[in-house]
């Protein structure tokens, strides 16, 4: 019946069933609707495993469509919709497997617990007169051996003593018969055995069909399935995660190289600024050394022409004064002349 009418949904639509009026505020589902079973779009919905049997959920409260999962599944949002949904199917799973374990954990503890011993178990009254006449007839036995032993007839008290031995043996065994029933309870409880995947008691060594047709039953492959996606869930976060963390170590050690390559790229920077700024000053120095230089010359140059003048002055001077005065000498009178150095030249020591 669901086949067919998926069949009619598919060629005729939803609303196939539906009169005009009713189509008018008819708004057909789409995949990403809160109605629709997100578990079903992603992977399985798990209320669709266990039908008919101890564990089932009951019918899904949400829509299970086929063509909404092939929409779903042509999507461009089908990535980004993927990763919410396995989440919330992976809590979902997880609740259920926490129940299960617990279920399995009481029935582990109850094929562990011992057998408590049971009280003795009331004597009927045939077994209790059968009881009474093997001890009388032991009574009887054991004072014949004591007379026969006294009497030195050894042989004769020694087969009764063996017939002795033989009730003693059928008493024992009316007295331990309770006992060996509980043992065999014990030996029956401990041939039970637990599966752990879907918690279910088996028979422990039963038959291959009976082992086989419940590994192939819906409770035990709903449960392995439900069991292997939490395993591969778990995993592909993990490994998300790893190569997260293996992201932001790669990310912080390019970082760290380039902090390091533009610290380098600043420390040549700065030591091309201090040569160029080191060339400069010597540069600067020696132009200004040179200026000095020049400015010594000029100094130097123009003192040489002050003194160099100023002796060709004072030498001209000198001399023209000299001659000047020779010629005014030779101008004046001889007499006067030679009276004034001959006046002159007594007082003068040489």
């Amino acid at each position: 019946m669901d086949a067919q009418r998926a069949l009619l949904d598919e060629l005729m639509g939803t609303a196939r069933n539906l009169t005009e009026e009713e189509k008018k505020g008819y708004r057909e589902i789409r995949w990403d609707d809160k109605e629709v079973c997100g578990f079903y779009m992603v992977r399985f919905c798990p209320h669709d495993l266990f039908v008919n049997t101890r564990s089932d959920l009951g019918p899904c409260p949400r829509v299970h469509d086929q063509k909404l999962k092939e929409s779903f599944e042509k999507s461009p949002r089908h990535d980004a919709y993927v990763p919410k949904f396995e989440a919330e199917l992976a809590q979902f799973c997880e609740k259920l497997v926490m129940d299960l374990d617990r279920r399995v954990r009481r029935g582990r503890e109850r094929l562990a617990q011992e057998v408590e011993p049971a009280p003795p178990a009331p004597v009927s009254a045939e077994k209790s007169e059968q009881l009474s006449v093997l001890e009388e007839k032991i009574k009887n036995l054991l004072e014949q051996v004591e007379n026969l032993g006294e009497s030195g007839k050894v042989d004769e008290a020694e087969a009764l003593m063996r017939k002795v031995e033989v009730l003693n043996a059928e008493k024992t065994a009316l007295t331990q018969q309770p006992q060996n029933d509980k043992v065999l309870m014990l030996a029956q409880e401990k041939k039970m055995a637990l599966c752990e995947v879907c918690g279910s008691f088996l028979v422990a060594n039963d038959a291959a069909e009976r082992t086989q047709s419940h590994v192939t039953g819906k409770q035990h492959i709903g449960y392995g399935m439900v069991r292997d996606f939490i395993s591969e869930f778990k995993a592909a976060k993990e490994k998300a995660r790893e190569e997260e963390r293996l992201a932001r170590e790669k990310e912080v050690e390019e970082r760290r190289k380039q902090r390091e390559k533009e610290y380098e790229s600043r420390r040549r920077s700065d030591s091309d600024d201090r040569d160029k700024y080191h060339d400069r000053d010597k540069d600067r120095d020696r132009y200004r050394e040179r200026d000095l230089d020049r400015e010594r010359s000029r100094e130097w140059n123009g003192r040489g022409s002050r003194d160099g003048e100023r002796d060709w002055r004072y030498k001209n001077g000198r001399d023209g004064g000299r001659d000047r005065h020779k010629d005014r000498s030779r101008s004046r009178s001889p007499g006067r002349h030679s009276h004034r150095r001959s006046s002159r030249s007594p007082g003068r020591r040489y």
